[in-house]
């Protein structure tokens, strides 16, 4: 919340139609989580929309920097010593994963104990530490680029619609913020990319989002569409090579 207050930040939104993908998921005996199919899409985008993967940073000096691959920074609600808490990992490259890689991923961030996963563990130590530690830590690694990307992601992506609910201005420090709204049974959601004004305009990303339903219900779909039985046994690769 800090490092977010300071940022001119605009929301645009879309009404998307993703009965195709809608369709495609349907017929599938395990059911990509759409939090994966977004994911995918997402990163498919921003091969093709450079400032999508483009963050403003102060050091040396204030200047754009772009990164060659998108990095997700994905909420997970987890609990700890009987409370809610939220913790976010890092998924790189969602662009270049399988989506049944991408759901072992996200099923292990979610179900596997918090104490297994590095990510975690360094940000409950980090929650320690004194706030003007924290701070300091914390403005470096945001305005350092390489760091950035590594600690932090290249876009943020948080969603309450599988609770039925939607938020309309969440924060975050990076460049992007993307979230959509419950999915209606004829496929309509309401999709929203929350952007840095430094970094782009309005309209770029009233493309970008346009452009996106498009690959939602096109390379998505046809991924969908392609994926075959042996999931399960993929998946339990993947989750072999996160750990």
């Amino acid at each position: 919340m800090r490092f977010s207050i300071g940022i001119p930040r605009v929301t645009v939104q879309r009404q998307m139609t993703l009965a195709t993908l809608l369709q495609a998921r349907a017929q599938q005996p395990i059911r990509p989580s759409w939090t994966v199919l977004f994911l995918k899409g997402y990163g498919l985008l921003s091969q093709e929309v450079p400032e999508l993967r483009r963050a403003y940073v102060k050091l040396p000096w204030p200047h754009f920097y772009e990164y060659p691959l998108s990095i997700a920074s994905v909420a997970h609600e987890r609990e700890l010593d009987g409370e809610r808490i939220v913790l976010l990992g890092t998924i790189k490259g969602p662009e270049r994963r399988t989506i049944s890689e991408l759901q072992a991923l996200i099923e292990t961030a979610r179900t596997r104990p918090i104490a297994t996963i590095k990510e975690f563990r360094r940000a409950l130590k980090f929650a320690r530490l004194p706030g003007v530690m924290r701070w300091a830590i914390m403005w470096l690694g945001l305005n350092i680029a390489r760091r950035r990307a590594r600690h932090f992601g290249t876009f943020q992506f948080s969603v309450y619609s599988g609770l039925g609910a939607e938020s309309l201005n969440p924060l975050t420090p990076l460049t992007t913020l993307l979230n959509y709204g419950p999915i209606a049974e004829d496929g309509t959601v309401t999709v929203r990319i929350l952007y840095d004004h430094r970094v782009m305009d309005g309209a770029n990303v009233a493309r970008a989002l346009e452009r996106f339903e498009a690959i939602l219900n096109g390379a998505v779909a046809a991924e969908v569409d392609a994926m075959s039985g042996d999931a399960p046994s993929r998946d339990a690769a993947a989750i072999r090579t996160a750990g």
